[in-house]
Formats: structure tokens, C-alpha cells, sequence
């Protein structure tokens, strides 16, 4: 059995920043969940649907992998990163820093992993490795799944290698902080306004506050845009508030993260989208009550509502990003 030593196996509530979470406090520098996200500007929202699609996709946060980019750049972390098609050096990305010492981070499809609860395909999964035997891969994935946790190789390898939506071909990755690394009080302004900034600005009417808007026109439609409501629907409400696909679990981190930095910070602006955030977190936990509700009963008098709230939720955030833009 090869395993790094000094290993803290804590697991946090969102995949991404539970494994940036080990790699980091293996650098030594021991930062809050709603911290990771914050600096890593983590927090987005799209609405993405099509014909090929089972369900409407709501997603609360940046793409796979951004966060991690936008978080080591941000702290002036090395960010080594490995991508492949041959499982061989695939193989050879992840074991040669676990033998040195290293922990690694690896971006997957969850489907595969032995102990994952819910077997749905996810390509952007992220763990922490920490070991290996003959057998089994030793990982760190959130608390919900178990935080220290186990899968073979064999499962692993195609965790890794699967391909479709989301997914990297067999990504992993490793961090390494510079000597005399200072605090990351400096950074949290920048973080904040560049998160702002995109949320504000979309490229497309599907992300950001518009996304929110244009998820507020569909989603009173959804029991005529499913084939089983009550499957898809409170599926929907689940991941919604557990996951973070477009509900609640993301905003309170962020929302979190905010009320840290006004403990550092003394800002009107900062106190306004903290206020703004804490509202926000709350009322999409009423939405996915809702769309749950809807699916279990049929009825689209709770969509409806779930509709008008997230309405609501388009101007509240764009009001709270356009505060924090002017930090």
C-alpha cells in the first residue's frame, strides 16, 4: 500500500473545493470552504436545456475546473496539470506523485465510483487521491459521500476515461504553494468583482442573472417537458439543493464567504450583498420545495410559484452583484 502521510481526510459539502481543500492543507494553508469558493470566483448560474437532453440542466457555479484554475492563479499557487487519452499515463499522472508525497486531484464521472449513493453520469466530479494498493484507489470526496472513501482501480480507470458532458480526458492535477505564501486577505476584492462581473455580463441569455430569468419562464412548463414528473421533478428539487445544480447549496457558500470577508473587510457594499445572498439562499430552498411538491402531486400550481420566485431570485442577485461590482 503506497500512501501520502499527513493526510487531512475532511469532507466539505461541494466535490471541487473538498479536494482543493486537501491539496491545500497538505501546502499547509488551511482555508474555509466558503473561502475556496469565493477566491476561486466559484459561484454562476446557467440554464441549459436541448432535444437531446432527458431534463433541463441548472447549474449554480462556474464549469468543472474553473474554480480551480481562478483559485490557484488568484493565490499564486503551481497548478501542474495532466491530461490524456492512454489509461497508462493516466495511470503514471496519478501514482507518481502519490509515491513522492503528493496528494492529487482528479477530475471524473462519479457513475463509476463504487461508493458514490446516486448513479447518475457527472463528468465534472472532482476527488482528491491520497493512496493506492494492488486493489483500491484511496480518495477524499465530500462529506455527504463519505469524505475518506475507497473504489477499485478498475472503477477508477473508468470514472476517469469516460467521455460526454462535462468530462476531461483522464484530468489530473496537483498544487504547490511558494515559500513565504501570504495571506489571502489581498485577494478577496478581485475575487469578488470578477465574479461579479461575469454574473452581470453573460455572453448568452442561458447564464448569469439572465439565466436565472429565463429559468423563471421554463420551469412552470416542466410537468409538460417530462416524461415521469415524479421522478424528474423532485430529482430536480434534490439536486438543486444538495448539489448545488441552481439551488441552495451554492449561495450559501457564497453567501458565507461573503460574511467572512466583511469580517476583514469594512464595506456598505460588502454588508449589501451579504444581506442580498442571505435572502437569495433562502428563497431557493422554497424553490426546490416547490419543484419537488409539483412532481410528487402533478400539480403546476407549486411550478408556477417556483416561477414567480425565481423571478424574484433574477433581480435580488443582480442587485447584490451590482453592489459587490462597486467594492
Amino acid at each position: 500500500m503506497t500512501m501520502v502521510r499527513d493526510i487531512d481526510v475532511r469532507g466539505m459539502q461541494h466535490c471541487e473545493t473538498t479536494a482543493l481543500g486537501v491539496l491545500l492543507r497538505h501546502e499547509g494553508l488551511d482555508l474555509s470552504e466558503p473561502m475556496l469558493f469565493g477566491l476561486g470566483s466559484g459561484l454562476s448560474f446557467i440554464y441549459w436545456d436541448s432535444k437531446r437532453m432527458g431534463f433541463p440542466f441548472l447549474g449554480g457555479r462556474v464549469k468543472p475546473f474553473e474554480l480551480t484554475r481562478n483559485l490557484t492563479a488568484r493565490l499564486g499557487l503551481e497548478l501542474l496539470v495532466g491530461e490524456t487519452t492512454s489509461p497508462r499515463t493516466a495511470w503514471r499522472n496519478v501514482a507518481a506523485p502519490i509515491d513522492a508525497g503528493r496528494p492529487v486531484g482528479l477530475q471524473l464521472d462519479c457513475y463509476h465510483l463504487d461508493y458514490f449513493g446516486t448513479r447518475v453520469h457527472f463528468g465534472g466530479h472532482v476527488v482528491a487521491m491520497y493512496g493506492y494498493d494492488e486493489q483500491d484507489a484511496y480518495l477524499v470526496d465530500t462529506e455527504p459521500q463519505g469524505g475518506a472513501v475507497s473504489t477499485s482501480l478498475a472503477s477508477l480507470a473508468r470514472a476517469r476515461g469516460e467521455r460526454g458532458p462535462m468530462t476531461a480526458k483522464n484530468r489530473s492535477f496537483t498544487l504547490t504553494a511558494p515559500v513565504g505564501l501570504t495571506p489571502p486577505q489581498g485577494r478577496i476584492v478581485p475575487a469578488i468583482k470578477a465574479c461579479a462581473d461575469a454574473f452581470l455580463h453573460p455572453p448568452i441569455a442561458n447564464l448569469g442573472h439572465r439565466g436565472i430569468e429565463r429559468a423563471a419562464g421554463h420551469v412552470p412548463k416542466w410537468l409538460q417537458r417530462s416524461d415521469d414528473p415524479r421522478e424528474d421533478l423532485p430529482q430536480a428539487a434534490a439536486l438543486m439543493e444538495r448539489a448545488g445544480t441552481g439551488g441552495a447549496l451554492f449561495r450559501n457558500l457564497y453567501r458565507d464567504f461573503l460574511g467572512e470577508c466583511a469580517q476583514l473587510i469594512d464595506s456598505g457594499h460588502l454588508r449589501t450583498g451579504h444581506g442580498l445572498y442571505t435572502e437569495a439562499a433562502a428563497l431557493w430552498t422554497q424553490v426546490a420545495a416547490l419543484i419537488a411538491a409539483a412532481g410528487e402531486s402533478g400539480d403546476a400550481n407549486p411550478l408556477v410559484e417556483a416561477g414567480s420566485l425565481l423571478g424574484e431570485l433574477a433581480q435580488i442577485e443582480r442587485d447584490a452583484m451590482q453592489a459587490l461590482s462597486m467594492l
